[in-house]
């Protein structure tokens, strides 16, 4: 069976800074008809900083869809055609005042896939220096490393909610960010 369907009209209602809302009507597999509610988002990227001591870097900030402060992994949106590698540098610099060595990704991820196109490049590193955080104007974070193992208790006892960081954390300890073999790919490149 051929998995499709076939856009047959697009209502925007909101363009905005970050997302658009649109309405559209597609035509399925089956000939039917049927609307689709879509938010168009430019992507994001987040990034697992691990120190010599198996310490994450995480961020503490409050989100106002939740009404309550959330523990992340450091992360941002893409700027249009913006690099995700060189996008996670940067929100890990501004946002924890951390440079990253051996750089690794992780594969990709879907957020919300029934009703948003974003998408989320993951990435890990090892922490090569730290300095001071230069968040965006109307950000306002704390900055925290907590011990990876703590950190996957944290996510199995459901004490960190964020999926792009529960999947990083396990990500991470499952597979270690180790020294690269190899000729370095460009998301191993320091």
């Amino acid at each position: 069976m051929k998995m499709t369907e076939k856009t047959v009209s697009q209502n925007y209602i909101y363009r905005g800074r970050v997302l658009d809302f649109h309405v559209d009507r597609v035509k399925l597999q089956n000939g039917r008809a049927s609307t689709r509610e879509c938010v168009d988002h430019c992507g994001g990227v987040a990034v697992a900083a691990l120190t010599d001591r198996d310490e994450l870097y995480f961020v503490r900030q409050y989100r106002y869809p939740y009404r309550e402060p959330v523990l992340e992994l450091p992360a941002g949106k893409l700027e249009p055609g913006e690099d995700p590698l060189e996008a996670g540098r940067r929100e890990l610099r501004e946002e924890t005042g951390v440079t990253g060595t051996q750089y690794r990704a992780l594969g990709k991820l879907y957020p919300s896939p029934g009703y948003t196109n974003e998408v989320i490049y993951l990435y890990a590193c090892r922490v090569q220096s730290s300095g001071e955080s230069h968040p965006d104007a109307d950000e306002f974070l704390e900055a925290e490393k907590i011990p990876l193992e703590k950190a996957v208790a944290m996510v199995m006892a459901g004490e960190i909610p964020d999926a792009k960081t529960q999947v990083l954390i396990l990500k991470i300890a499952r597979r270690q960010v180790a020294a690269p073999t190899g000729p370095p790919s460009s998301a191993q490149k320091n």
